[in-house]
């Protein structure tokens, strides 16, 4: 009895000393999951190693959850994304292996582009924010904005006479997603911007850009063939580029909601025509009664 007190004691010691050095070393992960591994380990369900392995990976993954929140708000993406949810059997124009190949993020390390081409509704962005999503996870800057969103802060920046210093803290981040060229016109003032930005990262920092135009259509996109070309030659040079050739998924979404509608229209007209014939006769039952 006296020795099992004695055991309670200094398990309780233990674990009130594990506590104070969890939250003196600024672990919160490791701090919310020690009772419970303390209580495996107590079970003989993990051994010391493996409850030393639970603890860490407890703090890691509170560390990786927060610092995706962090980058989320400052990087300005609009939603989570992943590779894992990308659905690569409807669109089989796209190679997995380049697109798992580019999630390991060796082309920011080396400072290349990412162009992602292919019409509206193919996965583009959901591709673009994943690699984003995988950037900011491994602890890299991250920032998001479509390309009229972008103009529109550069035209603010220039007109309270800060363009400059705007142009040098957008050549910061590891890695920009410019999302939607050629959707909406632009001024040859915003193409000239997107010029000045594009030079500037040229050989710095990645940049991953989405389009529903071709490279011959950028001309028209930025009203300038020669801008647009010096521009294509600069983003192509250092470049990996995934053209998406397939059918849209929210036209595929749409579709899928159509029939169930025509389904469900379908199947309440079909009750409905039993519910009348059961009706008719029913009455003629009762016409028949009457008669006799």
């Amino acid at each position: 009895m006296s020795g099992r007190v004695s055991t309670t004691a200094t398990s309780s010691s233990l674990r009130e000393r594990l506590r104070t050095q969890l939250a003196d070393l600024k672990m919160p992960g490791a701090l919310e999951a020690l009772d419970d591994i303390l209580r495996q380990v107590d079970s003989g369900q993990l051994a010391t190693g493996e409850a030393v392995e639970r603890l860490l990976g407890a703090h890691i993954a509170l560390r990786n959850a927060r610092r995706l929140q962090t980058a989320m708000r400052s990087a300005r993406l609009p939603a989570v994304k992943t590779l894992a949810d990308f659905d690569f059997s409807f669109q089989p124009s796209v190679k997995r292996e380049q697109l798992e190949s580019l999630h390991t993020l060796g082309f920011i390390e080396r400072k290349e582009n990412v162009v992602l081409l292919g019409p509206p509704g193919v996965g583009k962005t959901h591709l673009a924010l994943s690699l984003a999503v995988a950037a900011a996870e491994s602890g890299r800057r991250v920032y998001f904005a479509t390309l009229a969103d972008l103009l529109h802060s550069l035209e603010e920046a220039q007109a309270a006479g800060r363009l400059a210093h705007r142009l040098r803290t957008l050549v910061f981040p590891s890695l920009m997603v410019i999302d939607e060229i050629g959707y909406l016109p632009i001024t040859r003032t915003g193409a000239m911007f997107f010029f000045q930005l594009m030079a500037r990262r040229y050989e710095h920092a990645s940049t991953i850009l989405t389009s529903n135009k071709g490279f011959e259509e950028w001309g028209e996109i930025f009203g300038d063939d020669v801008m647009a070309a010096a521009l294509v030659d600069r983003l192509v040079h250092h470049c990996h580029i995934v053209n998406i050739r397939g059918n849209s998924y929210r036209l595929r979404q749409h579709a899928d909601l159509a029939r169930r509608l025509h389904g469900s229209s379908s199947t309440s007209a079909v009750a409905s025509a039993e519910l009348e014939s059961r009706r008719s006769v029913k009455s003629k039952r009762q016409e028949e009664l009457h008669t006799r």
